[in-house]
């Protein structure tokens, strides 16, 4: 027997030292890492043996891991192992169990079904019959009878060995020597297919795996002595729990800790549970140093009104809200609205805003019941749920039971609509309708506007960047209306999130300067917990082993928090994200073989139909669902019932997104708990190495563009389509630069009045698209069973990357692989299947400048690099996609041939220094990776400046060899001018951008 030698003190590691969390209850468990201990006696022949099990295992599997299509079961590499260990020495499931042992989360040893690995065996064969195909596990209609496809008795489970510690990275053949070599471009689908990796590159891995169950070893004797336990007999006794068994064998793996074996009715505190999460087995201290904040309850304060209430409208409050008093920041601003004055509430989530506007106009119809409200919301959820919550009162007030109070969207049936405009008292509607229906309509309207006596916008910072920029024009354009109609004495309401200026921001939205700003907080709330939960390495003891899985992470936690009792959120960045994270709660929800809770966890993004959306949120206020997963739709203010607990996978856009999401959570009053995965990205990190900033970072400031000369134009033309315009009046409303305007863009009349041009004509409202909404979207039909079923409706934009044949589309975390996509007809049809791997587009988008507006040099010096502004051409193009299996891994590149994608917009973009290409050079980088990387450093210091919405300002993504030579280049559609744009980016360079 070859005598085992331990390696030298390699690899180690200087651990960051950190202190306890001012604000955390519980001791901080990630203290320095004590100084490393070797044991006083030898090594057992028992662990001798077991280590040279764990190198042969090593050197097998790494060599396994260079043939793409092999599955890794226990079977299929038994016969090798023993060939490496000799003597006639067997391989047994004990054997690997010991090793886990001693690295629990270096290996993965377990039963999985079969259909499931089928893939990676056959995933070089193209897909031609997706509806016969049985290799990819399909299912059919025999399928559809069962909710999971999986324990079909016909299935087979196998036992899969997996080292989780790492991976080989893919190598190309070197053009000249033909050795491996690292890839200096993006490799192509051959390079994919057949991927090479070097001898040097498996011995490294190898070996740094041996050194690592040396120190296990090592570690694992040392807790023996200290414990006075005898190693061979621990080890065979823990072995037991790390023994995986058969899912249909009856037996279960013994746990550390369990969740209820039901939802309780009245959950434990907040601290209670997440005491009890730090006990779980998979608990590797996530909490990071000084990440678990404690908020204290508040109590609340209460005000008085300057005015009496009837009595009606008191009772009206008690019997439908059981309200008694008002808050302070209640009374006060109603106060301010009697005294004349427009009012910008901006007070945290759940701090009863509603009432600031609803009482105002119900005072207001007791005493003339011919007044007229205008409540605008940015989303028809929210229009539907302040109706609901007015009707509710109204039904207590004599002589207002009957009064009209109707929602005017885009599906308000056509019939309806005249009555609505000529009967109803308070509107519930939108920016778009405002924009498309009433104002254009303004004679029809007149009675309406010439008795309107409250304009509220609710959810304010949602008018930011372009969106806002064109809802600011619209309140110009409502208010010179009503001052021409005899009414100028319109009082605006609005309710914003907690941002850095709300006052400023209101008066720039409706152009109005007597503005009074009510922000101290009056309403109660309860214990507030706020953790940052940082994904922890796939190997805890090896930082260079990376980040694990985020959503692994989330769903873990997602699923334990429910089965407490815990009514959770779960918001994600992406819809695709929201999809994926579905799908692993449902899995996580399966190996706990609680099923059944799976069923009370919904997805909730856009995309899904109206009617299924109102369906979740109907479900989830009537406690019949436990958890939704959700994108920022659910940011906003839709009234979902009692929520526990936000969990938030990767850091939101902004600290503002992230403390809007973090205020869902505790909307009745409770102890409730927020918290922040930190995903592996360098944003997410950031904040999990210094939480502090989380909570001491001030917001955005929100920022709206009246300059645009674009936005500008638009709705000047529609103002003089709905009444012609006199500058010497109207320049109250659009500002000194609609003289040369009207002079040179309308039409003059011989007495003196402008009016819309001809080019506008016959309706100027269509040529002003006030939000990135898109007429064209393409249906996805669920074919399953002949079912012919939409699932929901995809934009145009969207489609080519999300929606393209051969591909797995998800939907409610199902899958579903896309068997014809018709881009004349605008449908895709879908089959249901239940695979375990997905897939992710490749594209690439072009932008080109086509004319310069602007330039200036961007720093001191003559060496400082010029930044410009101007038209772009974008053109994006999706050519394929690749197979991804659970850990990431490319199994397949598969080309697709979609048209391609083109727009029309203003852009911003730099000249690299030349300085900057020596010092590539010099280290011998990848300039145009390098270029790439720094066009998303500064995406993703944008929301560190300005609030913006994903999808605001993009940048350019394509196959890098074609960006040599090429500045830098980003495209803005945030709707923010040449100056402010220079601006911020100065700023941001200053912070961010180091040469």
């Amino acid at each position: 027997m070859r005598p085992i030698h331990r390696p030298g003190e390699m690899g180690k590691l200087k651990k960051k030292k950190t202190g306890q969390g001012k604000k955390s209850t519980a001791s901080n468990p990630q203290s320095k890492a004590p100084k490393k201990r070797t044991p006083s006696t030898p090594w057992p022949d028992e662990l001798k043996r077991l280590s040279q099990t764990h190198r042969a295992l090593n050197l097998v599997y790494t060599f396994c891991c260079t043939r793409k299509h092999f599955a890794t079961t226990f079977d299929n590499i038994k016969k090798a192992v023993q060939g490496q260990l000799g003597t006639g020495r067997e391989l047994t499931a004990e054997d690997v169990a010991r090793v886990k042992v001693l690295v629990p989360r270096a290996v993965r040893f377990e039963y999985v079904d079969e259909a499931r690995l089928e893939v990676m065996t056959v995933a070089d064969k193209d897909i031609t019959d997706y509806g016969l195909h049985r290799r990819h596990s399909m299912l059919t209609a025999e399928d559809m009878n069962s909710e999971h496809a999986d324990q079909d008795d016909d299935k087979k489970d196998v036992l899969l060995f997996e080292f989780v510690d790492g991976d080989l990275k893919r190598e190309v053949q070197h053009p000249k020597t033909g050795e491996p070599s690292k890839p200096t471009r993006r490799m192509k689908d051959e390079d994919l297919k057949v991927p090479v990796y070097s001898q040097k590159q498996m011995l490294a891995l190898i070996e740094k795996r041996n050194a690592k169950f040396t120190d296990a070893i090592d570690a694992f004797l040392v807790r023996c002595e200290d414990q006075g336990l005898e190693p061979v007999q621990t080890l065979e006794q823990e072995k037991n729990a790390f023994l995986p068994t058969p899912p249909d064998s009856g037996a279960n793996t013994p746990v550390v800790a369990k969740p209820p074996a039901t939802i309780p009715k009245e959950r434990k505190s907040i601290a209670e549970i997440i005491a009890e999460i730090r006990e779980m087995e998979w608990y590797h201290a996530q909490i990071v140093p000084e990440g678990h904040r404690v908020f204290d309850a508040q109590s609340p304060m209460y005000g008085d009104l300057a005015f009496q209430l009837s009595q009606d409208l008191v009772n009206a409050l008690y019997n439908t809200k059981s309200i008694t008093q008002l808050y302070s920041h209640q009374a006060e601003a109603i106060n301010l609205l009697y005294e004349g004055h427009n009012v910008i509430v901006s007070t945290s989530t759940s701090s009863g805003k509603s009432l600031i506007y609803q009482i105002p106009m119900l005072h207001e119809l007791e005493k003339d019941s011919e007044s007229r409200g205008m409540y605008i919301f940015p989303t028809k959820a929210l229009a539907q749920d302040q109706r609901r919550s007015m009707m509710e009162l109204l039904q207590f007030m004599d002589g207002l039971q009957h009064t009209m109070v109707e929602t005017f969207d885009g599906d308000t049936p056509m019939g309806s609509r005249n009555l609505i405009r000529d009967e109803a008292r308070i509107v519930f509607t939108n920016p778009d309708m405002l924009h498309i229906t009433i104002l254009p309509q303004e004679s029809a309207w007149r009675t309406f506007l010439k008795n309107l006596k409250f304009v509220v916008v609710d959810e304010l910072h949602v008018y930011n960047g372009l969106f806002g920029s064109h809802v600011a024009y619209i309140m110009r354009r409502l208010r010179r209306i009503c001052a021409a109609v005899g009414n100028r004495h319109v009082k605006f309401i609005s309710c914003s999130a907690t941002v850095a200026n709300p006052e400023q921001h209101m008066k720039s939205i409706f152009g109005v300067q007597d503005v009074r700003l009510v922000d101290f907080d009056g309403s109660p709330s309860g214990r507030k917990e706020f953790v940052c939960w940082n994904t922890p390495f796939k190997d805890p003891a090896d930082p260079t082993s990376g980040r694990g899985d985020s959503v692994t992470e989330t769903a873990r936690l997602f699923c334990q928090l429910i089965l407490r009792g815990v009514r959770v959120i779960a918001f994600c960045r992406i819809r695709k994200l929201c999809e994926i994270l579905l799908q692993a709660v449902r899995n996580e929800f399966q190996a706990l073989e609680r099923l059944e809770v799976g069923k009370m966890v919904m997805g909730y993004r856009g995309g899904y139909s109206p009617q299924d959306r109102r369906r979740i949120e109907k479900e989830m206020f009537e406690g019949k669902l436990m958890g939704i997963v959700a994108t920022n739709a659910l940011e906003l203010g839709v009234d979902i019932g009692s929520l526990d607990a936000v969990i938030t996978l990767g850091f939101p856009y902004s600290i503002s997104n992230l403390r809007q999401q973090s205020g869902r959570a505790g909307r009745r009053n409770k102890d409730s708990l927020s918290v922040l995965v930190g995903d592996r990205y360098p944003t997410d990190q950031h904040y999990m190495q210094n939480p502090d900033e989380i909570f001491t970072r001030p917001n955005c400031e929100l920022q709206i563009d009246l300059a645009n000369e674009l936005i500008q134009e638009g709705h000047v033309q529609c103002a003089a389509f709905e009444m012609p315009i006199r500058p010497e009046e109207d320049h109250i409303y659009f500002g000194e630069q609609l003289f040369a305007l009207a002079a040179t863009r309308l039409i003059k009349d011989s007495m003196g009045f402008y009016h819309c041009h001809d080019r506008f004509r016959p309706q100027p409202w269509r040529c002003v698209n006030i939000r990135d909404t898109e007429d064209t979207h393409f249906a996805v039909i669920d074919t399953t069973n002949k079912r012919n079923v939409v699932l929901e409706e995809v934009e145009a934009s969207r489609a080519f990357f999300t929606i393209y044949e051969g591909g797995i589309f998800l939907h409610q975390g199902q899958t579903y692989i896309v068997q014809e996509l018709n881009t004349e007809r605008h449908f895709a049809r879908v089959l249901r299947v239940h695979v375990d791997w997905s897939t992710m587009q490749r594209d690439f988008t072009d932008i080109d400048p086509i004319e310069t507006e602007s330039m200036r040099p961007v720093g001191p010096g003559p060496d400082s690099c010029r930044a410009f502004f101007g038209a772009v051409q974008i053109h994006a193009v999706v050519y394929g996609f690749f197979k991804i299996d659970k850990r990431g891994r490319v199994l397949d590149a598969v080309a697709v041939d979609n048209p391609p994608i083109d727009i029309f917009t203003k852009g911003m973009w730099l000249d690299v220094p030349s300085r900057a290409i020596e010092i590539l050079e010099s280290h011998r980088l990848n300039i145009a990776a390098a270029i790439h990387a720094a066009e998303h450093a500064v995406l993703s210091l944008l929301p560190s400046f300005v609030i913006s919405s994903p999808g605001d300002v993009r940048t350019e993504c394509k196959v890098a060899k074609k960006e040599l030579g090429r500045g830098l280049r980003r495209a803005n559609e945030s709707g923010m001018s040449n100056a402010e744009l220079e601006k911020r980016f100065s700023r941001r360079r200053a912070s961010g951008l180091r040469g």
